[in-house]
C-alpha cells in the first residue's frame, strides 16, 4: 500500500495494470513532445500511430481509453491535431458513434432470443466444422445487408451468454445464480478447468470464424460497411449497381473465406479446431431443456416481441430506412415498452457494455485527425497515382489494404477515394478507370484489414468487448487467429482486383 501522497499518484495511474506498462506509457507522453521538436511532426505522427496500437495490443492488461487517450489529449496540446479537426472526424462518423450507442444496447434487449436460437443450433449441429461454417456463412450474409458492428454485437452477446451459463456449473453454481463473477476462475472446481479451457477455445474460434464473416460479406454491399456507402455516393453507384461491381472480387473471395474457415478446423492451424467439450454440451442440452420447461406465458410473449423487433431491424437495415442507430433506438424502445423492462437502472445496464468502445473509438479518431491533419498517408497516394494506369488497380489495393491495418479503413477509403474523385475531376482518369479503382479502394480496405483489430471497427469492437478477456482473445491471438485469412482473402482479392475488373 502507499504510505505518501506521492506513491498514492503512482499507485493509481492505469490502475492494477503492470508496473512496466505504466512505466512505457509515461516514456511515450516525455517522448512525443522531444520528437515533435526535434524532427518535426511527421515523424511523431508516425510515432503516435505505433503508440496507440501498442495501447491496442495490450488491451487485456489495460483498456485503450485510458492511455490512447492520454497520447490523443497530448497530441493536441503540442499542435499534431486541433480540436475542431478530431471534432470534424467525429461529426464525419457519427453514424458509426450512434450504431455504437443504441444498436448494441438494442441487441442487448434481444438477448434472451438470441441465447434460445444460438443454444438450438450449438446443441442441434453436432460437428465444428458443419458449425464454423454456419457461423460464418450466417455473419457474412447477415453482415450483407445489416452491418458488420450489429452482426459482431449479436455474436458477442451469444458467447457471452454460452460463456456466463457453463461458468456458473463450472464454479458449482446454478444456471440461474444472480451474483456470479464469469471473469474470475477462483470458484472453478478443478475437475471442469481442463473442460473451461477447450471451452474457451472453442468459443474463440466461433468468434474469430463469426468476425470475419462479416468481412466476408460486408465488401460486397453498399450497406456492409460504413466506407462502402460513401464510395457507392460518390462513384453513384445503387444497391444492385454497387454489387455487380463488386461481385468479381467479393463473390470468389467469399468462396475462398468459407473454404479457409472449414479446411483450419480440419487442420487445427493458427488456434483453431478447438471442440465442443462433452460435459460442457451436457450442460447446455440441461440449460435449454431447463430454459424451456420453466418459460411462462410471459415469457413466450417476451420471446414473440423480441423476434417481431429483430424482424423490423433487419427490415429497417436491409432497406436503409433510416440510421442505423436510429433503427436500434426503436428497437429498445419496441422490446422495453412491450415486456415491461421500465425501470431505469435496468435500461442503463444496456449501455455499459457499449459507450467505453464508443469512447475509445472517439479517441481513435482524434488519431485519425492526426494522420489527416499530417497528411502521412499522402506521398503513398501521390506514387500510387504517378504509376501507368494498368498498375494503379492493383497497388492501390495494397496500399489501401497496409494503411487499413495499421489506420481506420473507413479513413483510408474516405481519403482515398476523394483523392481519386479529384483526379477524375481534373481530368486526368477517365470514369471507367475511376470505377475500377473505386472497386480497388473498397476491396481493399474491407479484405486485408483483417489482418489487425485496428484495421476494422467490429473487430476492435469484439477486442474490447467483454467476451475477448473471458475467453483469453488478445491483440495477438486474434492476429494469429486471422492471418491464414488474411493471406486467403488479400491474395484472391489482389489477384481478382488485377485480372478481372
Amino acid at each position: 500500500m502507499p504510505t505518501t501522497v506521492i506513491s498514492g499518484f503512482t499507485h493509481n495511474f492505469l490502475g492494477k495494470a503492470p508496473v512496466w506498462y505504466k512505466q512505457v506509457i509515461l516514456l511515450f507522453l516525455i517522448a512525443n513532445p522531444i520528437v515533435m521538436y526535434l524532427l518535426g511532426p511527421g515523424t511523431a505522427g508516425w510515432l503516435l500511430i505505433a503508440e496507440f496500437i501498442f495501447t491496442l495490443a495490450m488491451a487485456l492488461k489495460c483498456y485503450p481509453l485510458l492511455p490512447g487517450g492520454l497520447l490523443a489529449v497530448e497530441s493536441l496540446l503540442i499542435g499534431l491535431t486541433t480540436p475542431d479537426a478530431v471534432y470534424l472526424e467525429v461529426l464525419t462518423n457519427f453514424p458509426v458513434i450512434l450504431l455504437l450507442m443504441f444498436m448494441v444496447a438494442g441487441i442487448y434487449f434481444m438477448k434472451e432470443l438470441l441465447l434460445v436460437t444460438f443454444t438450438q443450433i450449438l446443441v442441434g449441429v453436432r460437428s465444428k466444422s458443419a458449425l464454423s461454417l454456419l457461423f460464418c456463412s450466417a455473419a457474412a450474409v447477415l453482415s450483407a445487408f445489416l452491418d458488420a458492428l450489429t452482426v459482431t454485437a449479436v455474436i458477442i452477446s451469444v458467447a457471452v451468454g454460452f460463456y456466463s451459463v457453463y461458468h456458473k456449473v463450472a464454479s458449482g453454481k446454478g444456471y440461474h445464480h444472480k451474483d456470479h463473477n464469469a471473469g474470475s476462475d477462483e470458484e472453478v472446481v478443478e475437475l471442469h478447468r481442463e473442460d473451461l479451457e477447450n471451452f474457451r477455445a472453442f468459443l474463440r474460434s466461433l468468434l474469430m470464424h463469426g468476425a470475419i464473416g462479416t468481412a466476408l460479406g460486408g465488401v460486397a454491399t453498399m450497406v456492409g460497411e460504413p466506407q462502402n456507402l460513401l464510395i457507392a455516393k460518390v462513384v453513384d453507384w445503387d444497391f444492385a449497381g454497387f454489387f455487380l461491381h463488386m461481385a468479381p472480387v467479393s463473390l470468389p473471395v467469399l468462396a475462398a473465406g468459407l473454404f479457409t474457415c472449414w479446411a483450419l478446423e480440419k487442420l487445427r492451424w493458427f488456434g483453431y479446431g478447438g471442440r465442443l467439450p462433452r460435459p460442457v454440451r451436457q450442460v447446455l442440452e440441461e440449460f435449454a431443456e431447463n430454459e424451456r420447461a420453466k418459460r411462462t406465458k410471459a415469457d413466450q410473449a417476451a420471446l414473440w416481441v423480441q423476434a417481431i423487433a429483430a424482424g423490423i431491424l433487419v427490415v429497417g437495415l436491409a432497406f436503409h430506412l433510416a440510421e442505423v442507430g436510429l433503427i436500434g433506438l426503436l428497437v429498445i424502445i419496441l422490446i422495453t415498452s412491450f415486456t415491461g423492462i421500465t425501470d431505469e437502472h435496468q435500461i442503463g445496464k444496456a449501455f455499459q457494455e457499449s459507450l467505453p468502445f464508443t469512447s475509445l473509438l472517439v479517441v481513435f479518431f482524434a488519431v485519425v485527425a492526426v494522420i489527416h491533419e499530417q497528411h502521412l498517408f499522402k506521398p503513398i497516394i501521390d506514387y500510387v497515382l504517378s504509376l501507368p494506369e494498368g498498375q494503379q488497380p492493383g497497388m492501390f489495393f495494397i496500399a489501401n489494404g497496409v494503411l487499413s491495418m495499421i489506420s481506420d479503413n473507413v479513413f483510408v477509403a474516405t481519403v482515398y477515394i476523394s483523392e481519386v474523385k479529384q483526379a477524375l475531376d481534373a481530368g486526368s482518369i477517365s470514369y471507367e478507370h475511376f470505377q475500377d479503382l473505386a472497386i480497388a479502394i473498397n476491396t481493399g480496405t474491407n479484405l486485408p484489414s483483417v489482418a489487425t483489430p485496428n484495421g476494422q471497427a467490429a473487430f476492435l469492437f469484439l477486442l474490447t468487448s467483454a467476451i475477448a478477456p473471458l475467453v483469453r482473445l488478445s491483440y495477438g491471438r486474434m492476429v494469429i487467429m486471422a492471418f491464414p485469412y488474411t493471406l486467403v482473402m488479400g491474395g484472391v482479392g489482389l489477384y481478382m482486383v488485377v485480372n478481372h475488373i
